[in-house]
């Protein structure tokens, strides 16, 4: 895979998504470490998008913590029934949010961020493994279409879990 992202330029985020998925997915196929492979996933999303935020919890000691990330610093722990993640892992879903104010208990990692979208990665056996959190600073950011997105991007990792 060669060290740089090739990615279409002023096109919508459907064209962009089916771009990134055989890059990503050239990142991922041979590399067994989970770790690299976060980290791979999350610098293509930040670099394809510009999201203000992209990055993983991972389900550990009865929480979710914090994985590999591209942006600001973060919440470290978030307890399985807090915010936006809590609820994405405790109801095995993806979750959008158009307005993270008006989201009862988001957790505000960073005040910039307006918007969110949440989905849950799951292990072979259909237990949540993490979730992959991203944020925006625009209201209203996320769609159905990032949902199907990113969701391709995601079973390129579960097949590796």
């Amino acid at each position: 895979m060669a060290e740089e992202l090739i990615i279409p330029v002023g096109t919508e985020r459907k064209e962009i998504y089916d771009a990134l998925l055989p890059q990503i997915n050239a990142l991922i196929e041979t590399e067994s470490d989970l770790t690299a492979n976060l980290a791979n996933i999350a610098a293509a999303l930040k670099e394809a998008f510009g999201f203000f935020w992209v990055g993983f919890y991972i389900a550990k000691e009865g929480q979710l913590v914090l994985g590999p990330f591209q942006g600001p610093i973060a919440c470290t722990r978030i307890p399985f029934h807090k915010g936006v993640c809590g609820a994405s892992y405790s109801q095995q879903k993806t979750i959008i949010v158009p307005d993270v104010d008006q989201f009862p208990g988001h957790i505000a990692c960073a005040s910039a961020s307006k918007s969110e979208i949440v989905l849950p990665v799951f292990h072979r056996n259909r237990t949540v493994a993490m979730v992959l959190d991203v944020d925006s600073d625009q209201l209203n950011d996320f769609s159905e279409t990032d949902a199907q997105g990113l969701q391709s991007i995601l079973t390129l990792l579960e097949r590796k879990l």
